[in-house]
């Protein structure tokens, strides 16, 4: 008897994590994998309002991605060397040793950030709605008596 086969089906597809993006979206899909105890009603989408990065102060300017454990998120800050010229430090929890990019003019340091975050949020949704679509293919085959 295959080693898999007895300690049952969820054990047949896993996979050795050697990535930490490995180890952080499997934590990710195993959280939302599980069936919610007391599902909350959606939250109404907050409109951004475009603010010209030239108004908005470079320096600190920081924003965090999306994720259920602080570990695993993260967060780009722009900074400003004494230069004048600005860099923006990209870090996965809080421990981590930055990512650094630049150097840039701060607007550019903004829009970094503003992207990057954008874009962490975008593939964080479409996880999310695979992890969903996934688990409600499952619940389906297990009420139909089908073995995964």
């Amino acid at each position: 008897m295959p080693m898999a086969s007895c300690f049952g089906a969820e054990y047949l597809e896993a996979e050795v994590l050697s990535d930490p993006t490995d180890h952080a979206l499997a934590a990710i899909a195993s959280i939302l994998d599980q069936p919610e105890a007391h599902p909350e009603p959606e939250k109404a989408a907050v409109e951004e309002k475009s603010i010209p990065p030239e108004l908005i102060e470079a320096d600190g300017y920081h924003k965090v991605g999306p994720g259920p454990m602080a570990t695993i998120r993260i967060k780009w800050t722009a900074r400003r060397e004494d230069d004048g010229d600005y860099y923006v430090d990209e870090t996965i929890g809080e421990n981590s040793t930055p990512i650094v990019s630049g150097p840039m003019a701060g607007d550019a340091a903004i829009r970094f950030v503003d992207e990057r975050e954008r874009e962490a949020r975008r593939q964080f949704e479409q996880l999310k709605s695979e992890m969903s679509g996934r688990s409600a293919a499952a619940n389906l085959v297990r009420k139909d008596g089908g073995e995964m």
